[in-house]
């Protein structure tokens, strides 16, 4: 487990200075949903505060969507121990889900109502960055989703424009492999907080969920493709794309 640890605080370490995460000074809200990669962010975060040759503040935010399948009292007690700057807000999600009738597609609400109680608290204390846990996987998907959907070549950016460009949004993960967030986590005892009540709905029809598994089919097939696909997703090739804006074509402009 330290040999992975390790290895995972080095790929973290490699992506906030690859993509100029953090400065001095900053004020860092971490998103933790109780699961194990954003647990593991946190983990990873307070170990870099405190070798890191910059000062920075770390806060942790979780949102209890009011779902009756999830606890989230084990949360703060783990925060506690292990020191934790951790802020439970308690919303009625799970309620204005069911009055919107958006049970068939819950993401969307859910996730939105989310970002505004976050955004919320960074401006109560003053925090500039939202720190989120999305690994490579995730980004791996994103860009496949986007493909699939038809929506665009795009994924997961890991230092990006938020909240209308008054925060930045960081995803210091974005080169671990969820395999290795997940080889870390054992040794760290995390808390079972239950499941999201659609939880059984989004792992059998939701697009995500299908695509994980196709990225796991796959890498039987194409051995390293995660790997692969992130080296892809730093080499774009534009001239060799469709979009016009980015082709100097000899008229200027896309033929009769």
């Amino acid at each position: 487990m330290a040999d992975a640890y390790a290895k995972l605080c080095r790929f973290a370490g490699m992506a906030i200075s690859d993509y100029e995460m953090i400065q001095d000074g900053d004020r860092l809200l971490v998103g933790i949903s109780g699961g194990v990669d954003s647990m593991m962010l946190m983990h990873v975060l307070t170990r870099l505060q405190q070798r890191a040759p910059i000062n920075f503040q770390v806060f942790g935010i979780h949102i209890n969507e009011g779902f009756e399948g999830l606890n989230h009292a084990p949360l703060r007690d783990y925060a506690t121990a292990h020191n934790w700057n951790l802020k439970i807000i308690d919303t009625p999600i799970a309620r204005l889900i069911k009055e919107k009738e958006a049970e068939g597609r819950p993401c969307a609400l859910c996730s939105r109502l989310r970002r505004g109680f976050i955004h919320g608290y960074a401006d109560e204390i003053g925090a500039k960055k939202l720190v989120l846990g999305h690994h490579r996987d995730d980004l791996c998907v994103s860009l496949l989703m986007g493909l699939f959907r038809g929506t665009g070549l795009k994924t997961m950016g890991p230092n990006v424009p938020g909240d209308g460009g008054t925060k930045r949004v960081i995803r210091p993960l974005c080169y671990a492999a969820k395999d290795l967030i997940e080889s870390c986590a054992d040794a760290f005892q995390f808390p079972d907080l239950g499941t999201c009540d659609y939880s059984d709905q989004l792992d059998e029809s939701g697009d995500r969920a299908k695509l994980e598994r196709l990225l796991k089919t796959l890498e039987t097939e194409f051995p390293n493709i995660g790997k692969s696909m992130l080296h892809s997703m730093q080499d774009v090739r534009t001239a060799y794309l469709l979009d016009k804006h980015h082709l100097n074509l000899p008229h200027g402009g896309p033929p009769a």
